[in-house]
């Protein structure tokens, strides 16, 4: 059985992207882009809404990306991607396909066929997936700063979400990752 993951940064004050999107407070230091570039070479299939989509396919396949971060661009343009969308009719990066129906249903069956997938930030779809008790594992890097503004990264959560810290690593720079687990 495929597990599926969140991995996520956040504000101390829980969100994940401020206003307009902005995500330029996430202190991307080389220890964090290796911890990510290690992750992306678990062959995990990447999910992501819309908005998220749209953002990382604007800059991973860019040469400023491969320049930047080499390891991490050519994991996240070489991985399977799917976006949940309504809107988006077709995905132009590479390896992408969209779900747009039956959305519960397809990840169930991604789950049960043994592929492991990664949530990229996308908190909508986090929520959506978290309340129907699909998320196995999350992981989350939490900066130290706080914003006036922005999105938290479970917006209009409904029910009582109860986790398990399971794992936690400190970062020069700072930035905390906690692990957790749903506890059902």
């Amino acid at each position: 059985m495929g597990k599926l993951s969140v991995f996520n940064f956040i504000t101390l004050n829980g969100f994940y992207k401020g206003s307009n999107n902005d995500i330029s407070w996430h202190r991307h230091g080389t220890e964090e882009n290796e911890f990510a570039s290690e992750g992306l070479k678990s062959d995990s299939m990447l999910l992501f809404g819309r908005v998220t989509y749209e953002m990382m396919a604007g800059y991973w396949p860019t040469p400023m990306a491969a320049q930047n971060d080499p390891s991490t661009a050519e994991g996240m343009n070489s991985s399977e991607k799917i976006v949940f969308t309504r809107t988006l009719k077709k995905a132009e990066w590479n390896n992408t396909r969209i779900i747009s129906d039956n959305v519960i249903e397809e990840v169930k069956k991604l789950k049960k066929n043994g592929k492991d997938m990664t949530i990229l930030g996308s908190g909508s779809i986090i929520t959506f997936f978290a309340e129907n008790e699909l998320i196995d594992t999350y992981q989350v890097m939490i900066d130290p700063v706080a914003l006036g503004e922005g999105t938290p990264i479970f917006s209009n959560i409904k029910n009582k979400l109860d986790l398990k810290l399971t794992g936690t690593r400190s970062f020069k720079s700072g930035v905390v990752l906690l692990s957790y687990e749903p506890m059902r």
